[in-house]
């Protein structure tokens, strides 16, 4: 997507704002992005995507086969949902997660449940450990997608199988079409956010297959999962990744106060033509669920 400045009005208080974001950004890297935000945004995170992301957790146990008595590993767990899920069909399950915010959330949803603080990238488990690994919309906030799924690999006992969920890319995941077409045409993306990897690779089916083959994985299989947003007025996709998501919250935030009034306006006016007749925003949101197998 081109970006330009669009109809952002520049003032000195806005320059100031600009000037302490990027001072703010020149001081962190990617991974610290990301565990900085999680940090801050667990409780929103479960408010506004709970709901969302749960949809696909039936389709990605399915895939992974589980069922009662299977070692499960919950990488990324978030507050737990996929775990939760995977517990409800009698396995034996663990949580990890970078974030201690996201791991005390979910201790508390579901305290009968074992959640830890540990890297994707270097997971504290010996190998063969597990026989399936499930990663709920984590793959793009790891700075190195590649040493997860090594790692991932490296716990899977022979025979275990992996499955990940991403988002769909933004001609299908219509809640961020909007605002990054908001950010587009009112704002800029071409903020000092540190550098990462992109937010919709793992969305290429492709892309998918080719990053779970050299991992070492075999058969692979991609396909989409439809789930659909719930919102409630006065909230829009803007709120929801503004006060809930990481990446794209910083590209926000990075924004110019009059820029980012005017995306916010023009996102809650692209959301009206999915509001229903009990007054919710129903806006679809497909993810790319993607499994493979350790042979």
């Amino acid at each position: 997507m081109r970006v330009s400045q669009g109809h952002t009005v520049a003032g000195a208080p806005e320059r100031k704002a600009s000037n302490e974001w990027e001072a703010r950004m020149g001081q962190v890297d990617f991974s610290t992005l990301e565990h900085q935000g999680w940090e801050r945004v667990a409780q929103p995170y479960h408010t506004y995507f709970g709901d969302l992301t749960t949809q696909s957790n039936p389709a990605m146990l399915d895939a992974l086969g589980i069922g009662r008595g299977a070692r499960f590993l919950d990488i990324a767990s978030g507050p737990g949902y996929l775990a939760a899920a995977a517990a409800r069909r009698g396995a034996d399950v663990t949580g990890v997660d970078f974030s201690a915010a996201m791991v005390d959330k979910a201790r508390r949803v579901f305290p009968e449940l074992e959640f830890r603080i540990g890297d994707a990238e270097d997971l504290p488990f010996p190998d063969d450990s597990f026989d399936a690994v499930g990663i709920s919309f984590g793959m793009q906030h790891f700075p190195h997608p590649e040493r997860a799924l090594a790692e991932a690999f490296r716990v899977l006992q022979p025979g275990g199988r992996i499955a990940f969920t991403v988002s769909a890319t933004p001609d299908k995941a219509v809640g961020f079409a909007m605002v990054l077409k908001a950010i587009d045409e009112h704002g800029t993306t071409d903020v000092p956010l540190p550098p990462g990897p992109p937010f919709f690779r793992f969305s290429d089916w492709e892309e998918s297959r080719r990053a779970l083959l050299d991992a070492g994985f075999v058969q692979p299989v991609v396909r989409e999962v439809d789930q659909t947003l719930v919102l409630r007025a006065p909230d829009t996709p803007f709120h929801a990744v503004m006060r809930g998501g990481v990446r794209i919250a910083a590209m926000l935030n990075a924004q110019t106060p009059a820029a980012l009034a005017s995306i916010e306006q023009a996102v809650a006016y692209d959301a009206e033509a999915y509001r229903n007749d009990a007054g919710e925003l129903r806006i679809p949101m497909p993810c790319v669920l993607a499994s493979a197998l350790k042979a």
